[in-house]
């Protein structure tokens, strides 16, 4: 076979555009990816499949949860349903409702420790590590944080290979990401693709800033490791977003600089404790910078303070912005969140607030964060109504439901139409302020918008599921004086 000529082969273009073909493809430069921590000659695919001893499967079984135990619906056994006709106790050999689930995970220390996700790992009776080379292992729960999803599992085992860990704050979109894990129980499959997005924050889903890539992920694929081209893990795989309960374009994965901060703490500790602050916040997007009379976006608005927290104790009001934590400037939601988690329990910091125009120093003592679910919110209007010229329908509640809901103020949202729905305000929702004046009656609600300037959106603090958030809504046609 002769020699490739690609003069040959792009002849129908005329020699001219050829090279100027050519000269292009020549020098444009790959996709710009993070420098190796551990170099290789065989960076992609080969890099990740020398990985592959360093994965493993899961296997977990619970026995006998109910969903009011831990959420988990157990498996049905038709065969096992006598109860009409068994006394007590039951015989042991009657089989009990198990479930067994699949899972992934990574070998982060030679001498047995493998990182997964929390929620395969936790809450089950039996942990099996099955490694590449055959061999299997029980293994042992050191510890499991849900808010990042990240577990700890111990097996005696020596001498096993570890997966080195990348800077997972070196990805960008559009790099090239690999995962390998065992969906449907295939052990050691890779799929791979791009990283989609950086930072990705999912509603329900704490506060982690996932990466989002289009890499194949599947049941059984949880807590498998997401490598970079070099053969390093910069994430592990948590969720999918799917409406079948497959792969559908859209995985998310815990950075690995979040996941290795969250291991250490598990691996001292056995448990995650996080600073608390007490207060709601939120990103403060342009519209609400402007409502607020911020000079520009960024940082993060206050959308409420729960009583006797942190942040009541140091000062922290609704509306304020936090622009800055011990001294260094606060881009955003997310890295505040960031800089909070890493706060311990019983330390002092200062931070610094726009409040009504100026600037101004507060001092917190940080607490622990306290778990628990708190109650949903159910309302119902009240005598009053008023339409407000903002597209919204309101009513007052009555007395009787704000002590019940423990509110002094509110305004129930009949109807939403126009700016406000488009906003997203619906039906059932609770306007609780307007900027930082706090409405409990219609009255106080027309005084608030009519005060306001006609060049300036109203930022209303909207209260669903007894959480609050700022939505900045046009005050085109709204009434005035």
């Amino acid at each position: 076979m002769s020699a490739f000529d690609p003069w040959t082969s792009l002849a129908p273009l005329g020699k001219g555009l050829a090279q100027l073909l050519l000269a292009s493809l020549v020098a444009a430069p790959l996709p710009a990816a993070a420098v190796c921590r551990q170099p290789l000659t065989e960076p992609g695919p080969a890099a990740v499949v020398s990985r592959i001893p360093s994965v493993v499967d899961i296997r977990t079984l619970r026995v006998g949860r109910t969903v009011g135990d831990t959420g988990f619906e157990p498996e049905i056994q038709p065969e096992a349903d006598f109860s009409d006709r068994l006394s007590w106790p039951l015989p042991a050999a009657m089989p009990l409702g198990q479930q067994r689930d699949l899972a992934s995970g990574v070998i982060v220390g030679s001498d047995g420790l493998v990182m997964s996700s929390a929620h395969v790992v936790s809450d089950v009776d039996e942990i099996q590590v099955h490694l590449a080379d055959g061999r299997r292992f029980p293994g042992r729960l050191v510890g499991s944080d849900r808010l990042t999803d990240i577990a700890l599992v111990k097996i005696e085992a020596h001498g096993l290979p570890v997966a080195p860990v990348g800077d997972s704050s070196a990805l960008r979109p559009g790099d090239w990401v690999a995962a390998v894990g065992s969906p449907f129980g295939f052990s050691g499959s890779l799929t791979s693709g791009v990283v989609s997005a950086v930072d990705r924050f999912i509603g329900g889903a704490g506060q982690v800033p996932f990466i989002q890539t289009d890499v194949a992920i599947n049941p059984g694929s949880s807590g498998s490791p997401l490598f970079n081209r070099c053969g390093e893990v910069v994430a592990i795989n948590s969720l999918i977003f799917s409406g079948t309960g497959g792969y559908m374009g859209l995985s998310f994965a815990v950075p690995s600089s979040l996941a290795m901060q969250t291991l250490a703490r598990l691996q001292q500790d056995g448990a995650v404790h996080r600073a608390r602050l007490g207060a709601q916040l939120q990103q403060l997007t342009p519209a609400l910078a402007e409502s607020f009379g911020f000079a520009q976006a960024g940082g993060a608005l206050v959308a409420h303070v729960e009583p006797g927290t942190p942040a009541a104790a140091a000062g922290l009001q609704v509306g304020d912005v936090l622009a800055a934590l011990d001294n260094h400037p606060v881009a955003g939601l997310p890295e505040l969140l960031q800089q909070i988690s890493g706060r311990s329990a019983g330390s002092l910091s200062r931070l610094t607030v726009w409040r009504r125009g100026q600037a101004a120093n507060l001092w917190i003592t940080w607490a622990d964060e306290p778990q628990g679910v708190r109650p949903a919110l159910a309302a119902a209007p009240g005598a009053n109504e008023w339409n407000d010229g903002l597209g919204l329908r309101l009513a007052e509640l009555d007395a009787k439901l704000q002590r019940q809901l423990k509110l002094q103020d509110g305004l129930l949202v009949r109807e939403a139409s126009g700016a406000a729905r488009s906003e997203g305000i619906r039906p059932g929702d609770l306007v609780m302020a307007v900027n930082d004046q706090r409405v409990a009656r219609v009255k106080e609600f027309r005084a608030a918008v009519q005060g306001l300037p006609r060049d300036r959106s109203a930022a209303l603090l909207i209260m669903r599921n007894l959480r609050l958030i700022y939505v900045p809504v046009a005050t085109v046609g709204a009434p005035r004086p």
